[in-house]
């Protein structure tokens, strides 16, 4: 699955999003999605990026192919700065980086043809209609579709073709890297398989790089030659599939693993499922808890906490934040950072005060 991946096809160093921070009463505090993410990705490699709802893969996905933009870092594809070119100058390079959305209905557009849709990406690089047309026609019998159906409209598929057909849209081009935002986890598990093998062929026959988005954690182990496990906006542990699967060096990636059902109904019952407890996202929370994991062998301690093992590519790295209060471990203390609120605590913050009103019996419309 993997080719030459000595020169990084995607470079993402420091990266950071913050979108504004919304209270009831002035400025909160901004919420941090993605916070000091950092990672590359070689030409035919498959890197999975793992984590709970809400942990800030999808943001970091959509900011690699420039759907949104930055607060800091830099994400360099084939040695440029993405983030710091223009939409001009970016065109050239939309044909190489593409995304496959998690709705295949919702990421389709109803007032369109399938023709129209798959078209659509070679039309704006420029293609004349009548071989954007054929390309379509090509594409629709590659992803396994009859290419007899281009006039129809996305309605008339199901949800397993409407992601071929998203697929077909995000090959037209003919891209270097693909980013798949959890392309299989609307579907059934049946069709689960055929779009994950359908992945697979294609990357063999075109020699696609992929950033798999997924919290399902035996696809992602099928699928990808690395795992990067992400939670609150930070990657905490990052190394190859097999090491990160067979020994976790971070707490929340053994928690995380622990959660993964067996098909054994004994050996389920008798597993001990790792909890950990608390919720740090229904508060703020403290400044830079760093946790340094047991170190694995072959590898040594590095800044902030973390470990790395030898090897640019068969190591792991666990910078280990701390995922969350009550694990038992020692943290470390870092210099201090402003307060950054995760998305949920700011529902969850406000949720507390309205209980807390309650009880105090001053919440608008209780009795005295």
């Amino acid at each position: 699955m993997t080719t030459d991946t000595s020169q990084p096809l995607l470079s993402v160093e420091d990266l950071t999003v913050a979108f504004p921070g919304r209270g009831r009463r002035g400025r909160a505090a901004p919420v941090r999605a993605v916070d000091g993410v950092s990672f590359t990705l070689g030409a035919g490699e498959t890197l999975g990026l793992v984590g709970e709802s809400g942990c800030g893969k999808s943001t970091t996905g959509r900011v690699v192919v420039r759907l949104l933009e930055p607060t800091g870092g830099t994400v360099t594809f084939r040695g440029r700065d993405i983030g710091r070119l223009s939409q001009r100058e970016l065109k050239p390079l939309r044909k190489d980086l593409q995304m496959v959305f998690q709705d295949p209905h919702s990421s389709l557009n109803p007032r369109q043809t399938v023709a129209g849709i798959i078209s659509d990406p070679l039309l704006v690089q420029g293609a004349s209609a009548a071989a954007a047309r054929a390309r379509a026609a090509e594409l629709m019998e590659l992803v396994g579709l009859i290419p007899e159906h281009l006039d129809r409209y996305p309605h008339e598929f199901s949800g397993g073709q409407a992601q071929r057909i998203g697929i077909a849209r995000a090959l037209a081009t003919g891209p270097r890297l693909v980013v798949a935002d959890e392309p299989v986890s609307a579907l059934d598990v049946s069709v689960q398989a055929q779009i994950v093998n359908l992945m697979e062929r294609l990357q063999r026959e075109l020699g696609l790089a992929y950033l798999f988005i997924a919290h399902d954690l035996s696809v992602v182990r099928r699928v990808c030659d690395r795992v990067a496990v992400m939670y609150l906006g930070r990657i905490v542990e990052i190394g190859a599939r097999e090491r990160v699967y067979g020994a976790p060096a971070h707490p929340y990636t053994r928690a995380l693993l622990s959660a993964v059902p067996l098909p054994d109904p004994a050996a389920e019952r008798a597993r001990r499922r790792i909890t950990l407890p608390g919720d740090p996202r229904a508060r703020p929370l403290p400044a830079g808890l760093h946790v340094p994991p047991a170190l694995p062998e072959g590898a040594a301690a590095v800044p902030g906490g973390g470990t790395a093992a030898a090897g640019p590519r068969g190591g792991r790295a666990a910078p280990g934040r701390l995922p969350l209060p009550g694990t038992g471990e020692v943290g470390r203390q870092r210099a201090p950072v402003p307060p950054v609120q995760d998305a949920t605590s700011v529902a969850a913050g406000t949720s507390w005060r309205v209980s807390a009103r309650r009880q105090r019996g001053t919440h608008r419309g209780s009795r005295p």
